[in-house]
């Protein structure tokens, strides 16, 4: 769907990130960790996927400062999910680190995602619904890694869930309802991701 172009953007980022941890320490801290990661995708990525992205873990960044409980990522989660719902063309250039010039198609994102919402074919139903699983760390006593596999089954469920779905918004809104047969690469990445972390976590 879209550019068709997802699948080859996230695998860059991959191997920016890959080469990214091979040339120094990642930093400990949760927030400076985000934060560098955004740094990355931004410069690295590519695409509107790299500007969400950056979107998402710059936010989710700042709502963990200073913070160390186990509910601080189900708030980081709920930020990043907000900035990208919320971007507005006219402040893009504050979510940028200073030298990394503002991609030329980051104008395009807030009219393709701002607003968006669950139902509207896009990396944010799997967000959202990743997102809904892991306020369960709010509660007292909870398992951070049970909490976050439901939330990685969830991102995962809605994401073939998409498949059904007319696109509302991203670039597949672009594109006939009839010829959007798979789900939506964007959900299914996210997803992939989030799976990605949890193996990494367990090992």
């Amino acid at each position: 769907a879209g550019d068709g172009d997802c699948g080859h953007t996230h695998a860059r980022a991959a191997q920016a990130i890959r080469e990214w941890m091979r040339s120094r320490p990642p930093p400990a801290a949760p927030a400076q960790l985000l934060s560098a990661l955004a740094d990355v995708l931004l410069e690295q990525m590519g695409g509107s996927s790299g500007v969400l992205y950056g979107l998402f873990l710059t936010a989710a960044a700042r709502s963990l400062r200073g913070r160390s409980d186990s509910s601080a990522w189900a708030d980081a989660m709920d930020a990043g999910i907000e900035a990208m719902q919320r971007s507005v063309p006219g402040a893009v250039e504050s979510q940028f680190p200073l030298g990394i010039p503002v991609p030329p198609e980051f104008p395009c994102v807030p009219h393709r995602y701002g607003g968006a919402a669950p139902g509207d074919r896009t990396m944010l139903d799997s967000l959202c619904a990743a997102a809904q699983a892991l306020h369960s760390l709010r509660s007292p006593g909870a398992d951070p890694l049970q909490v976050l596999a439901a939330a990685v089954q969830s991102a995962e469920a809605a994401a073939e869930a998409t498949r059904h779905m007319e696109a509302g918004a991203g670039r597949a809104s672009y594109i006939r309802s009839s010829r959007l047969e798979q789900p939506d690469p964007g959900a299914v990445a996210v997803a992939a991701v989030l799976g990605a972390v949890l193996e990494g976590l367990r090992d």
